[in-house]
C-alpha cells in the first residue's frame, strides 16, 4: 500500500492529472509540455470589395458579407463535432488549416490573375465581373469559411488543454492566458484594419489578399514546430450522441420515479467520469425529468451490461443540463452579435458617406476605423487582466474575479451605448443629407468620419467583457460561436427590412440586456463532483 501511494505521489508530481497526453498517447509530463509555450491564433474591407470589384449595391454588399461571416461561424459545428468526437483538436486544426490557406490563395488569385480579375470597370472604379469571375470569388470565400469552421472552435480550447486545472499555479496561468490570447488576436486585427486596409485600398486587392495568405502559411509552420510541446485531450466521443442517449433513456423511463436520495442515481464507480477528458459532475436539481435516464431499474441491474440508450451516468445527464441552461444565455448573444456585425458592414458604409479627410493630403479608408474598436480592446485587456481581475478576486474569492455571466452582462449593457451612438450619428447624417441643397450636390456630407470613433470604442469595451474567450470544450465553444452566425444572419434580415442603421438597434439591445438579467439570475453553475464544496464553476460552459 505504501509503495502504491508513493507511485501516486510521483505520478502527481511528474504528470498532469487532467487526462492530457502527448503525441504518442502517453500521459503528458508536466515539465517540458504545455503552458504558454504551446499556446498559439482580413476581411475588414470586404464590404467595399463587394461594392467596387463585384459591382453590388450597399444593402446587397452588406448582406453578402454578413451571410459569409455567418457561414464562417456556422461551419464551426462541423469542426467542433470532429474535434470532440473523432480527431481531437490538434488534428482538426491541422486539417482545416490546409483548406483555409487554399481559400486565401484562391482569393488572392481572383484579384491578380488575368481572366479572374474583372476587366469591365467604370470611371468610379466600380467593376462588372462575369458570372464565372463572381463564382470564383465566392468559392474562395467559402473555402475560407469552411477552414475557419475547423480552426476557430478548437484554437482557444486547445490552448486550454495546455494548462492543468488540478495544478493551482497552472489554473491561475490559464485564466491569464485567455485574456492575453484575446489580446494577441486583436493585435492581428489591428494590423488588418490599418495596414491591410491601406494596402487593399491604395496598392491593390491582389497584395491585400496575398499577404494574409503568406502570413497564414507562416502561422501554420509555427503551429507544427510546436508539436513536441503540446498536451492533448483524447476525443471523448460525440457529445451529440451522449445528449441523444439521455433524452431517449429519459423518455423510455418517463413513468419511473426519481429517488429522493440522488446518490442512488447511476454513476461510474471509479474516479473517472466515463467521458474522456471530463471529470465527474455533481448532481443539480434543475431539469429533474432528465434524471430519469440515470435511474437504475431492476431490468438494468439484471442486464449483463446496461445499454447507454437505457441507463446514463449523472455526469452525462449534467452535461445535457449544462447545455440546456446555456441556451437562453446563447439566445441573448444573437442580438448582441447582430449589433456587432454592423461594424464590418453598415458602419463602413456609413463611413463612406462622410468626410474621410485627415488633413489636406490624406484620407482614411472607412474600413480602417475598426482600428478604434481594436485599440479599445488592446488597451482594456491588460487593464482588465492586471488591475480589474485582481481587485475583483480579492472581493469575490474567485480565481477569475467575475463569473462569466457577470462579464457577459456588463458587455451587453455597454453594447447598448455603442449602438445608440451609431444610431445618433446616423440621425445627424440623414439630417445633413436632407439639407444637401444648402451646400451643393456632393457625394459626402460635411461630417468628419471621426464622429464614428465613439461607437467603435464603446463596442470594443463591450467585447472585452462579452466576448473574451474562456476555457470551454469545443462543442460548448461552438455554441458561443453560433451566436456570431445567427447574429450575422439576423443582421441580414434587419438590413433587408430597414437598410440603414437607426436608433432601433439601441432599443433592441436594451430589451435584450433586460432579458439577459432575468436569465442570469436563474442560471446555476455546474460543480465538479471532486470539489463538492466549491462555489460553482465560474465558466458556465466549460
Amino acid at each position: 500500500m505504501g509503495s502504491y501511494s508513493l507511485q501516486n505521489i510521483v505520478a502527481e508530481v511528474l504528470y498532469n492529472q487532467d487526462g492530457t497526453v502527448d503525441m504518442k498517447g502517453n500521459p503528458a509530463v508536466k515539465k517540458g509540455t504545455g503552458n504558454w509555450r504551446a499556446s498559439n491564433e482580413c476581411c475588414e474591407n470586404l464590404v467595399n470589395y463587394m461594392k467596387t470589384r463585384l459591382g453590388q449595391g450597399n444593402a446587397v454588399a452588406a448582406n453578402k458579407v454578413t451571410n459569409w461571416i455567418g457561414t464562417c461561424y456556422i461551419t464551426t459545428l462541423i469542426g467542433a463535432f470532429l474535434a470532440d468526437a473523432y480527431l481531437g483538436r490538434y488534428w482538426t486544426i491541422a486539417s482545416f488549416m490546409t483548406i483555409y490557406i487554399l481559400g486565401l490563395a484562391m482569393q488572392a488569385m481572383t484579384s491578380s490573375v488575368k481572366g479572374l480579375v474583372p476587366s469591365s470597370c467604370d470611371n468610379g472604379g466600380v467593376c462588372h465581373p462575369t458570372e464565372p469571375q463572381t463564382a470564383a470569388v465566392f468559392v474562395a470565400l467559402y473555402l475560407v469559411a469552411l477552414g475557419t469552421g475547423g480552426i476557430k472552435p478548437c484554437v482557444s480550447s486547445f490552448g486550454a488543454d495546455q494548462f492543468d486545472e488540478s495544478d493551482a499555479r497552472e489554473q491561475k496561468s490559464k485564466s491569464s492566458f485567455f485574456n492575453w490570447f484575446y489580446f494577441s488576436i486583436n493585435l492581428g486585427a489591428l494590423v488588418a484594419s490599418s495596414v491591410m486596409v491601406y494596402v487593399q485600398t491604395h496598392v491593390g486587392w491582389g497584395w491585400g489578399f496575398g499577404i494574409p495568405a503568406a502570413v497564414m502559411a507562416v502561422a501554420v509552420a509555427t503551429f507544427f514546430l510546436g508539436t513536441p510541446l503540446y498536451r492533448h485531450q483524447r476525443p471523448g466521443g460525440s457529445p451529440l450522441t451522449r445528449i441523444a442517449q439521455v433524452l431517449v433513456a429519459a423518455a423510455r423511463k418517463w413513468d419511473v420515479a426519481v429517488p429522493a436520495d440522488t446518490s442512488q442515481l447511476h454513476e461510474t464507480a471509479d474516479g473517472e467520469s466515463g467521458i474522456a477528458g471530463s471529470r465527474k459532475l455533481e448532481h443539480t436539481d434543475q431539469f429533474r425529468f432528465l434524471d430519469k435516464s440515470a435511474v437504475e431499474t431492476a431490468g438494468d441491474k439484471e442486464a449483463p451490461a446496461a445499454s447507454a440508450w437505457r441507463l446514463c451516468t449523472v455526469t452525462q445527464v449534467e452535461e445535457l443540463k449544462t447545455v440546456a441552461r446555456l441556451l437562453p444565455v446563447w439566445a441573448t448573444g444573437i442580438v448582441l452579435q447582430a449589433a456587432f456585425s454592423q461594424m464590418s458592414t453598415m458602419f463602413v458604409l456609413q463611413g463612406n458617406t462622410v468626410d474621410l479627410r485627415m488633413g489636406p493630403k490624406f484620407s482614411i479608408p472607412s474600413a480602417s476605423l475598426t482600428i478604434f474598436d481594436t485599440l479599445s480592446i488592446v488597451a482594456l485587456v491588460p487593464v482588465y487582466d492586471r488591475l480589474v481581475v485582481p481587485a475583483a478576486r480579492s472581493v469575490t474569492g474567485r480565481p477569475r474575479g467575475f463569473t462569466q455571466l457577470q462579464r457577459m452582462g456588463v458587455g451587453l449593457a455597454v453594447s447598448v451605448f455603442a449602438m445608440l451612438a451609431a444610431g445618433a450619428l446616423e440621425v445627424v447624417r440623414l439630417h445633413a443629407v436632407g439639407r444637401r441643397g444648402l451646400y451643393g450636390a456632393r457625394d459626402v456630407v460635411p461630417i468628419s468620419i471621426f464622429w464614428q470613433v465613439p461607437q467603435y470604442l464603446t463596442a470594443g469595451a463591450a467585447e472585452v467583457f462579452a466576448l473574451a474567450p474562456d476555457a470551454m470544450r469545443s462543442l460548448c465553444t461552438v455554441l458561443a460561436l453560433t451566436t456570431h452566425a445567427l447574429g450575422n444572419y439576423l443582421s441580414t434580415v434587419l438590413v433587408t427590412v430597414v437598410t440603414r442603421v437607426t436608433t432601433r438597434h439601441g432599443e433592441l439591445g436594451l430589451i435584450n440586456f433586460l432579458v439577459y438579467l432575468v436569465i442570469a439570475r436563474w442560471y446555476k453553475y455546474k460543480k465538479r463532483a471532486d470539489y463538492p464544496d466549491a462555489k460553482g464553476d465560474e465558466n458556465p460552459v466549460q
